[in-house]
């Protein structure tokens, strides 16, 4: 075992991979190999380690997934550096406080886009003393650095490999490796810390099986914890790591490197499903209908696996011809290769994960928190029951409050908010970190998560709803890309509906329905009628408590850059509520 992301660092390069790593460059994928990377690393952390960082110094990652984000990480992790990501879809001023917090003497960054909000910020940053780039840039600030020109292209003598190795074991597992500043969804940023004994014994734990001959694409964030945990599962056990050259361009990216291993959240797999959902409604006749008896099929033969129960000889040959005739071509469109997802960030509604897994896509849902370096329990390929985020994992404590609450012990759990004393002791009671996630741990060891314990609501006649499961009930409409319930202190629960557009438009079109734009659209009484239909429907087997009675159609989608939505996708409720006030009064009205 890796005790050390340091040490973990050496058992990936001992592989000698050919392609470690899968990166894009004038068009097409090309290899890394692990001899290469370990060249880079090792000249970039010579590189800061020459600008006067050492253990313990606080080092900035601002950047999207590329290779260069590995080897900085890689080369902060071998010198005991500590990193602090930073999402690059942050505004500077949003950059500058985390930068200020964190106390930042360098930070590496991918662009000029990115150069420019530190730019901005810097007068007011007394501790950053340098800036790397991964793009050429032209500067003539003696402070900014261009990162081929640190790690040039000479190769390593024995001096370098003796000194490098020896950082490598100066480093320790109670060592601070990272500062992750918790996106939130309400609140200030907090600087979660965590060790190199936090994430080793969490890459040891985690139950994601992979090995040499898989290739993994890399696509959520890496300054998010849960791909960052995984891309250091790929590398210790000697997978191919590909990254996606963005969240949009996926699908062409899973083309290219045909994955065998990849981490996505819900609102991904929405996607994928929605168009293949879309795809079908503009087939032929005959086509639908084979595509819903091969799902019905593949959905049969499911419930006998998940059972343990053997497919009879009727039931085998159906899906035989299921998988000739229609999964095949559907696994094709991600590359045809995929033998395993793994969901995490947020509830994974039941249609989704019982759909994937009848057209022979599996998804294992996990649960994770950064404070817990993610993961707590996750689901297998060997162990998997849909509608749970699976059994706990290995050298890691769950148990649950009296009030429900999920509370975690374990080597993975934080060192403590960085400089947030007071905050750190309201989460922890000894060595039990408090999740604020409401769940239960059924008879076989298996764990569901209900809600978020703040996000319980309470209508003026003294109701508990939890919107997670309602709000997940919405989004299986095809007019519906996102919703938010509304109850607290109110006589009955309401929603903020963001519609599917997409989908939307071409009803409008085949109703003959005029309109000059999206705000136009949903202003029409018709529209809003349809999309009210379709919540009444989903919700019709409800307790009356719970059952959304009207709704508000809004006329964009959340963004990030608004502060509606974290980049994992998840909404931040009080900031929605905040914004659309006065839609939200028109439904009470």
């Amino acid at each position: 075992m890796s005790e050390t992301l340091a040490r973990l660092f050496r058992q990936t390069v001992s592989y000698d991979s050919p392609s470690a790593i899968l990166t894009k460059a004038d068009g097409k994928y090309g290899p890394i190999s692990a001899q290469e990377l370990e060249r880079r690393v090792c000249r970039l952390q010579f590189a800061l380690l020459d600008m006067g960082l050492e253990r313990g110094s606080r080092c900035a990652l601002l950047a999207e997934n590329r290779w260069e984000w590995a080897a900085a990480d890689f080369a902060m992790m071998t010198a005991g550096i500590v990193s602090v990501p930073i999402y690059p879809t942050l505004t500077a001023e949003q950059i500058e406080y985390l930068l200020g917090h964190a106390e930042a003497r360098v930070v590496l960054l991918s662009s000029a886009e990115q150069l420019e909000k530190v730019a901005e910020a810097w007068p007011r940053l007394p501790f950053l003393e340098r800036a790397i780039v991964f793009d050429r840039i032209d500067s003539g600030d003696e402070r900014i650095h261009w990162l081929g020109d640190l790690i040039g292209g000479e190769p390593l003598s024995s001096g370098d490999r003796e000194r490098f190795e020896a950082s490598i074991g100066a480093v320790e597992p109670s060592d601070l490796a990272s500062i992750i500043y918790t996106s939130g969804t309400t609140g200030v940023p907090k600087g979660v810390m965590l060790s190199h004994g936090n994430f080793a014994t969490n890459v040891r734990d985690a139950p994601i099986e992979v090995d040499r001959q898989d290739v993994c694409l890399s696509f959520l964030p890496l300054c998010h914890v849960a791909e960052r945990i995984a891309d250091y599962i790929y590398f210790q056990q000697g997978a191919t790591v590909a990254y996606a050259e963005s969240l949009e361009t996926v699908p062409l990216n899973m083309q290219e490197v045909r994955p065998t291993v990849a981490v996505g959240v819900p609102r991904f797999f929405e996607k994928v499903y929605a168009r293949v959902m879309a795809a079908m409604e503009q087939a032929s006749p005959l086509r639908r209908k084979l595509f819903a008896w091969a799902v019905s099929v593949g959905r049969e033969a499911a419930a006998a696996k998940l059972a343990g129960k053997p497919l009879g000889g009727f039931l085998r040959c159906k899906h035989a011809l299921a998988e000739k005739l229609v999964f095949q071509k559907l696994r094709g469109r991600l590359g045809g290769r995929m033998r395993l997802f793994v969901s995490g960030a947020a509830p994974l509604a039941r249609h989704l994960a019982e759909f994937f897994y009848a057209v022979g896509l599996p998804i294992c849902e996990a649960y994770g928190l950064t404070e817990t370096s993610p993961v707590v329990s996750c689901n297998t390929l060997e162990r998997l029951k849909i509608g749970t985020v699976g059994p706990i994992i290995s050298n890691v404590e769950v148990k649950i409050a009296e009030d429900g609450e999920i509370l975690v012990r374990g080597p993975n759990v934080m060192q403590g908010y960085y400089k947030m004393e007071e905050q750190t002791a309201a989460v922890m009671s000894g060595d039990w970190f408090h999740t604020g996630d409401i769940g239960d741990i059924d008879d076989e060891g298996y764990l569901s998560i209900t809600d978020r314990k703040k996000d319980l609501l309470k209508t003026s006649g003294g109701k508990y709803i939890a919107p997670a499961p309602i709000e997940n009930r919405l989004k299986i409409s095809a007019f519906i890309a996102a919703a938010v319930v509304i109850a607290e202190r109110r006589n009955f629960p309401g929603a903020l509906i963001v519609p599917d557009f997409e989908k939307l438009r071409s009803w409008a079109q085949a109703e003959g329905i005029a309109f000059a734009d999206d705000a136009a659209l949903v202003a029409v009484p018709k529209a809003r009628e349809r999309i009210m239909e379709e919540v009444a429907k989903l919700c019709a087997d409800l307790p009356s408590y719970e059952q959304i009675k009207k709704i508000a159609v809004l006329d964009r989608e959340f963004t990030i850059g608004d502060g509606e939505i974290t980049p994992t996708m998840k909404v931040r409720r009080r900031a929605v509520e905040s914004r659309y006030k006065e839609q939200i009064e028109s439904i009470y009205a």
